[in-house]
């Protein structure tokens, strides 16, 4: 559909020297940035508009150039207007991660560009962290306090909010701790430089490329974030094996990177433990969605989210609490598209 914004046109002609460009509105992510693909004879950009901006200081910006730098995919800015909050950018077209990975005759048949995936993370992981250069993304990191606010999340609009489950003073006193437990493990790992949201549909081909993007949220975090959000993705039903095979990939990519003391057992252990926290913070953005906005496009995704979940609490005794209130809630046997 082809859309007139007033607000898009003056700086659109300036920035493409031509009146004739047309503009058409793109299906956006699940934020408050609104995208458009802009076509001018036979070539085409995407426009980001959100909020006014600093350049010095604008993470989408920093982030941008500091991966740039550091070899990292990602796409060209050709214009912009800080004080309107626009950004014209290279377009990357259509063909996500997320789509190569359905239109495969099998799993297997993706291997190729999901370890093209796994370069750019190494990238980001090692050579983007060791460049200490200004960026935004050494600002802000994963501690304790985010990926308990994550986890709550999650309780808040699923648990609490779509299943209406009701949590005593002493059931909510044991969740709390054991959220926090998991946290503050996670807390202790060391930290890289994290995408923060690594999965399929934030991963785009061009030209037999892998392409980053959506990476304005990057910040400190352990390595395993990125690779739980990539391998347990819920857009996508990676099997374990194809999971084990890229995971053991990263690692040779990434051997000159890990400390000394790398230990692959205690590598896993808290890859599921980040398994549990990313995934249920996902299952309370999906959640949120429908709670908060009644926007039900993410019911379908958690089922099958939940299940990784659970799949990982139970790699844990100790979080047998959580188990039993993802049980008693109906989380798992939920129909969640019949809301």
């Amino acid at each position: 559909m082809v859309t007139h914004d007033d607000f898009l046109n003056p700086f659109l002609n300036r920035s493409l020297k031509s009146e004739d460009h047309k503009v058409f509105s793109l299906a956006g992510d699940a934020s408050n940035r609104r995208y458009y693909r802009v076509v001018l004879d036979n070539q085409s950009w995407v426009l980001m508009r959100w909020d006014p901006f600093v350049p010095d200081n604008y993470p989408f910006l920093s982030v941008l150039n500091h991966f740039a730098k550091n070899g990292v995919r990602v796409p060209q800015v050709i214009a912009m207007s800080p004080e309107e909050g626009l950004v014209l950018l290279e377009d990357l077209g259509d063909l996500t991660l997320e789509r190569k990975f359905w239109e495969s005759q099998s799993q297997e048949a993706s291997l190729e560009f999901y370890q093209m995936a796994i370069d750019e993370i190494v990238k980001i992981h090692n050579h983007a962290t060791l460049d200490k250069s200004p960026c935004t993304a050494f600002n802000i990191k994963f501690d304790t306090e985010k990926f308990l606010w994550e986890m709550n999340y999650g309780k808040d609009n699923l648990l609490s909010g779509i299943l209406k489950f009701t949590f005593g003073d002493a059931l909510n006193k044991e969740v709390t701790s054991i959220f926090t437990d998991i946290c503050t493990r996670l807390d202790a790992e060391p930290k890289r430089i994290a995408h923060r949201d690594y999965h399929s549909r934030n991963l785009m081909l061009k030209l037999d490329q892998m392409m980053v993007i959506d990476f304005q949220d990057a910040r400190l975090g352990p390595i395993q974030y990125d690779l739980v959000s990539l391998m347990r993705d819920s857009y996508v039903d990676m099997n374990e094996s194809m999971a084990t095979t890229l995971i053991d990939y990263y690692l040779e990519q990434s051997k000159e990177f890990l400390p000394k003391d790398f230990s692959r057992e205690h590598f896993d252990r808290i890859y599921e433990l980040q398994s549990i926290q990313r995934c249920f913070k996902a299952c309370g953005s999906f959640a949120s969605f429908f709670h908060l906005r009644n926007d039900r496009r993410y019911l379908k995704y958690l089922p099958g989210t939940l299940r990784r979940v659970m799949k990982a609490v139970n790699e844990f005794p100790e979080y047998k609490t959580f188990a039993d209130v993802l049980i008693d809630s109906g989380a798992l046997e939920r129909k969640f598209e019949s809301l």
